[in-house]
C-alpha cells in the first residue's frame, strides 16, 4: 500500500468522521489531500474500508506510523531544555550513593516484574471460574452432570459392594496371618545375643558402637523374617481393591459406558479410588503394627494419618481437575488447579517437617561429650535441618510448578553448591575466630606492666568477631550467587558498583580503626598519667585530671564522630560542605538562643580550668551544701548528707564554699558561769587537746595544739572562752565533736559550771499586811 494512497483513505476518513471539521478552514497537508485526491482512489479507498482484511491492515500502519512519529511538545521545540531539578538528597551523579540506589532501584524493578510473571504463570483460577460458571449456566452441560452422577452412583455402589463383601471373606485368613507374624524372632549366634534389641531411636542412640551395630544386624533379620508374611497380608488387603477395580470395569463395559465422556470420567474416580487404597495398604504394609519395620504405636498411626491426608488431597484434586478438563475445563485453568493441589500437600509437608525437627534433631545431633569439627557440624545441621528440608520442598514444588527446563538437576547443583560453600564458610569462619581469640589472649608479664590493657581489648573483641563473620558471609553470599548462576564477581571488577563498595567500606573500617586507637591511646594515656600523680603523691593534681576527664573524653568523642561520619557520608558521594554551612549556622543560632548554655559551657570551663572544685570535694554552691560526685561541661553533681542529689547548673554558681582544701580549722567557744576560773578552764581545755594528739585515731588529723585566744566575752551571767584546733579538712569535724564530748565530761568531773543561755529573774512578791497598810484613795 503506497503513501500517497495511505494519505487518501486517511484524510477520507477524517472527513467522514468529522464534517465540522471538514467545513473549516482546512490545513495546509488537507489542502494538498484535496487537490490530490482522484475518483479512482477514492472508489479504492472505499473498497479498503468495507473489507476487513485491508482495513485493519491499514489500522496497522497507520498505527505504526503514529508510533514512529515524535510528540508534539518535542516536534513544535526539538531544542527546548528541560527545567534543571535539584536532587533531593546532594549527591552527585557519579557518586557511589547514585550507583548504589540506581542499582537497587533497577534490581528491585527486575524482580518485580519476575514475580508478577511468576503469579501470571501459576494463577489462572479465571478459566476455572468462567467454566464453572458456563458449566452452570449450560442446560446441556447440566444434563451430561445429572447422567455423569447417577450412572457413578451405580457404579460406585456394585464395586463397593463386592468390594464389601471380599473384605468380609478375607478377614480370617488376615486374622490368622496377623497371629503368626513373629515380633521378635531368635537372631542366629554370632549376630546378636539379644531376643528383643532396642525400639526406639533414642536408645539405639544411647548404645554403644558395637551394640549400635548389633543392634541394626538384629533388626534386618527380624525384618527378613517378617517379610513373607507382610506381603502376604498386603496381598489379601489388596484384594478388596482388585475385586473393585474388576466389577467397575465390568459395568462401565455395559450400556452404561457407551458415552464417552462419562466412561473417562467414572474410570478417572475408579482410579482414584484404587490408588488411595493401594497406597495406604503399602504404609501399613510397611509401618503399620504389623508392618515390615517395627516402629512404635504412636509413630506408626502419625504415619498412616498424614499419609490419608496426603493422598485424599493429592488423589481427589487430580482426580477433580481431569474430570473438570473432560467437562471442557481449559487447559491453564487444569494446569492452575493442579498446582494449586500440589502446594496444598507439598505445605503438608513443610507441617509434617516442623512437627518432626526435635525428633530428627535428637537423630543428627552428635552425642553429649563429643568435641570436635564433626560434632560441631552434627550439631549445626541439628539446628538448621528443617529450614533446609522447607527450602528443598517448596523448591520441589516451584521447578515442576514453572515447568523449568532441567530445574530438578539444577536443584541439586544449587543444592550440593550452597551446602559445600556454607560449610566451607563455617569451617573459615572458625579457624578465623579462634586465631582471633588467641591474638587478643594477653600475657601475664604485658597484664602487669598494663592492668586495664585486657578489659579495654575485650571491649573490641565482640565487635571484631562480628566484622571478620560479617566479611566472611559476604563472601560466602557472593560464592552461592555464583553457583547459583549470577555472575556476581563482574560486580567488583574496575569501576563497578562493587569494587567502589569495597573501597567505601575500607576507607570508613580504616577511619573508625584509627579513630579507636587514637580514642584507646587518649584514655590510656589519661589513666596512666593520674595513676603516676597518685603514686608520687600529687593527689591535688590527680584530682583535677580526674574532674577533666569526662569532659576531654566528650569532646574528643565528640570530634571522632564527626569526622568519620563526614568521611563516610564523603565516601558514598554526598557533598559534606553544605552540611559544614548548615552545622556553623545551627551553631550560632544555638549560641544566640541558648545563652544560658553557653554561660554555664563557659562559666564551667574557667573554673575547673582554675581548680575551683574537684570530686570529692565539700562545697556550698547556690545555698546546696555536699559532697562532689561529678563535674561535666554544663553542670555540678551534688551528693547530699541526707543522701538527697542537687544538680546545679554553672550558670547558677556565682560563689564556691570548699571545705576540702587541706585545712579546717576547729572551733573552740565555750561559756562558763560568771564566777568560775577562766585560767583554770581554758588549762583543762588545753589538756584535753594534748591528750586527743597522743591517740593514734586523732594525731594524724590534729595539725597542732589549742590555741587560746583568751575570754572574747563577759557579762553579769557567763565569761565566754574562745579559741581553735588546727586540724586537716577531713579531720575538722571528727576532732571538734570529740573535743565537745571530753569538754562536757571533763567540766563535770572537776565541777566547772557551763553557763546557760537563759536568764534567770527573781521578783520580790509583797504581804498582805503591807498591802492593807498602804492607803487608799477615795472614790466618789
Amino acid at each position: 500500500m503506497s503513501h500517497r494512497f495511505l494519505f487518501a483513505i486517511l484524510f477520507a476518513v477524517t472527513v467522514l468522521a468529522s464534517p465540522a471539521l471538514a467545513q473549516s478552514a482546512p490545513s495546509p497537508a488537507a489542502s494538498h489531500a484535496n487537490d490530490a485526491l482522484t475518483p479512482e482512489q477514492a472508489r479504492r479507498a472505499l473498497e479498503t474500508l468495507q473489507d476487513d482484511a485491508k482495513r485493519a491492515q491499514m489500522i496497522d500502519t497507520l498505527r505504526a506510523i503514529a508510533n514512529a512519529a515524535p510528540p508534539p511538545n518535542q516536534a513544535a521545540q526539538p531544542n527546548a531544555a528541560a527545567p534543571e531539578q535539584k536532587p533531593a538528597i546532594p549527591l552527585t551523579s557519579d557518586s557511589l550513593g547514585a550507583q548504589l540506589l540506581l542499582t537497587v532501584s533497577e534490581q528491585v524493578t527486575e524482580i518485580s516484574q519476575q514475580v508478577a510473571d511468576v503469579a501470571r504463570t501459576l494463577t489462572h483460577f479465571r478459566a476455572f471460574y468462567w467454566w464453572f460458571v458456563r458449566t452452570a449456566n449450560d442446560p446441556a452441560a447440566y444434563g451430561q452432570l445429572l447422567d455423569i452422577a447417577w450412572k457413578l452412583a451405580l457404579v460406585l455402589a456394585c464395586a463397593l459392594a463386592v468390594e464389601w463383601l471380599i473384605f468380609r471373606l478375607m478377614r480370617r485368613p488376615l486374622v490368622y496371618l496377623e497371629q503368626h507374624i513373629p515380633h521378635a524372632a531368635r537372631v542366629p549366634a554370632p549376630a546378636l545375643a539379644m531376643a528383643d534389641p532396642p525400639s526406639s531411636a533414642a536408645d539405639i542412640l544411647s548404645e554403644p558402637e558395637p551394640q549400635r551395630r548389633r543392634i541394626s544386624l538384629a533388626r534386618l533379620w527380624q525384618s527378613l523374617i517378617r517379610l513373607p508374611f507382610v506381603l502376604g497380608r498386603l496381598a489379601l488387603e489388596l484384594l478388596p481393591v482388585l475385586a473393585f477395580v474388576g466389577v467397575a470395569t465390568t459395568v462401565l463395559g455395559t450400556e452404561i459406558g457407551d458415552m464417552p465422556t462419562t466412561r473417562l470420567v467414572i474410570l478417572a474416580v475408579v482410579n482414584a479410588y484404587a490408588v488411595s487404597r493401594g497406597v495406604i495398604c503399602a504404609v501399613r504394609a510397611l509401618f503399620g503394627p504389623f508392618g515390615l519395620f517395627r516402629i512404635p504405636a504412636e509413630t506408626a498411626a502419625y504415619i498412616e494419618i498424614w499419609t490419608r491426608r496426603i493422598v485424599a488431597v493429592a488423589v481427589s484434586g487430580i482426580c477433580f481437575a481431569n474430570v473438570a478438563l473432560l467437562l471442557g475445563l481449559h487447559r491453564a485453568g487444569y494446569w492452575g488447579l493442579l498446582r494449586l493441589v500440589m502446594l496444598v500437600v507439598h505445605l503438608f509437608a513443610v507441617v509434617i517437617i516442623l512437627q518432626c525437627r526435635r525428633q530428627v534433631a535428637d537423630l543428627i545431633r552428635a552425642p553429649a561429650g563429643r568435641v570436635g569439627i564433626a560434632a560441631r557440624a552434627r550439631n549445626r545441621a541439628a539446628a538448621l535441618w528443617h529450614h533446609l528440608a522447607i527450602a528443598v520442598d517448596i523448591a520441589l514444588w516451584a521447578v515442576w510448578a514453572l515447568n523449568i527446563r532441567n530445574g530438578y538437576s539444577l536443584m541439586l547443583q544449587y543444592f550440593v553448591g550452597t551446602i559445600a560453600v556454607v560449610l566451607i564458610a563455617r569451617l573459615v569462619t572458625m579457624v578465623a575466630l579462634s586465631l582471633i581469640d588467641r591474638g587478643f589472649s594477653i600475657r601475664p608479664e604485658i597484664l602487669q606492666r598494663f592492668p586495664g590493657l585486657e578489659v579495654r581489648a575485650n571491649r573490641y573483641l565482640p565487635v571484631l568477631r562480628r566484622m571478620v563473620a560479617g566479611i566472611i558471609a559476604f563472601v560466602g553470599f557472593v560464592a552461592v550467587l555464583e553457583v547459583w548462576g549470577v555472575d556476581a564477581i563482574v560486580w567488583f571488577y574496575g569501576g563497578q558498583i562493587g569494587s567502589r563498595l569495597l573501597s567505601a567500606f575500607a576507607t570508613v573500617a580504616i577511619a573508625a580503626f584509627v579513630a579507636a586507637a587514637i580514642w584507646e591511646v587518649s584514655n590510656a594515656l589519661m589513666d596512666r598519667q593520674i595513676e603516676a600523680l597518685s603514686r608520687g603523691g600529687h593527689f591535688a593534681r590527680a584530682a583535677r585530671l580526674r574532674t577533666f576527664q569526662p569532659m576531654l573524653r566528650t569532646a574528643l568523642l565528640c570530634v571522632i564522630i564527626t569526622v568519620v561520619g563526614l568521611t563516610a557520608l564523603s565516601e558514598i558521594g554526598v557533598n559534606v560542605a553544605p552540611l559544614l554551612a548548615g552545622a556553623g549556622i545551627v551553631g550560632i543560632a544555638i549560641g544566640f538562643g541558648s545563652q544560658k548554655l553557653v554561660q554555664d559551657l563557659i562559666t564551667g570551663l574557667f573554673l575547673l580550668i582554675e581548680n575551683g572544685v574537684q570530686v570529692g570535694d565539700v562545697v556550698n554552691v547556690a545555698g546546696l551544701s555536699g559532697t562532689v560526685e561529678n563535674v561535666s561541661i554544663r553542670t555540678i553533681r551534688l551528693r547530699a548528707a541526707d543522701g538527697a542529689v542537687h544538680i546545679v547548673p554553672f550558670s547558677a554558681v556565682t560563689t564556691i564554699t570548699n571545705a576540702s582544701r587541706g585545712v579546717g580549722n576547729a572551733a573552740v567557744s565555750v561559756s562558763v558561769a560568771y564566777k568560775e576560773d577562766t585560767d583554770r578552764a581554758g588549762e583543762i581545755l588545753k589538756d584535753i587537746v594534748a591528750e586527743m594528739r597522743r591517740e593514734p585515731e586523732y594525731r594524724m588529723a590534729i595539725r597542732g595544739d589549742l590555741e587560746l585566744w583568751g575570754v572574747d566575752k563577759v557579762d553579769g551571767a557567763m565569761a565566754t572562752i574562745v579559741g581553735q584546733i588546727r586540724c586537716t579538712d577531713s579531720g575538722r569535724w571528727p576532732v571538734q565533736r570529740e573535743f565537745n564530748r571530753r569538754m562536757k565530761r571533763r567540766f563535770q568531773e572537776c565541777g566547772i559550771e557551763i553557763a546557760s543561755s537563759g536568764q534567770t529573774i527573781l521578783m520580790a512578791i509583797p504581804t498582805p499586811a503591807a498591802e492593807d497598810a498602804k492607803p487608799r484613795r477615795a472614790t466618789g
